[in-house]
């Protein structure tokens, strides 16, 4: 990212901020698949990535990687990134 570029990340200071950001990705994730591992990558920056880590059980690395511009993490992995951040994945009706 370039020097002075505007980061999400540095935005994300509560957990309803990030909440907040993770349902605007699910909302686009019809448009746009990626949406949601990248908001996931953008909020696990915002956190102590090495600590997400542990808690996820992968490496810092590996979790860089998996929620990366180019990564391709499974739904597991989201599933645990969210709950390591205090969040979760619902379903409901809409009719």
């Amino acid at each position: 990212m370039r020097e002075g570029a505007f980061d999400a990340a540095d935005h994300l200071k509560t957990l309803d901020d990030v909440g907040l950001y993770l349902e605007v990705a699910l909302e686009d994730a019809a448009e746009v698949p990626s949406a949601v591992p990248r908001a996931l990558g953008v909020i696990a920056r915002s956190q102590n990535m090495s600590e997400l880590a542990r808690r996820v059980g992968m490496s810092r690395d590996g979790l860089y990687k998996a929620l990366s511009e180019d990564g391709n993490p499974t739904w597991s992995t989201m599933v645990k990134v969210a709950g390591a951040l205090g969040l979760r994945f619902e379903l409901r009706t809409v009719a």
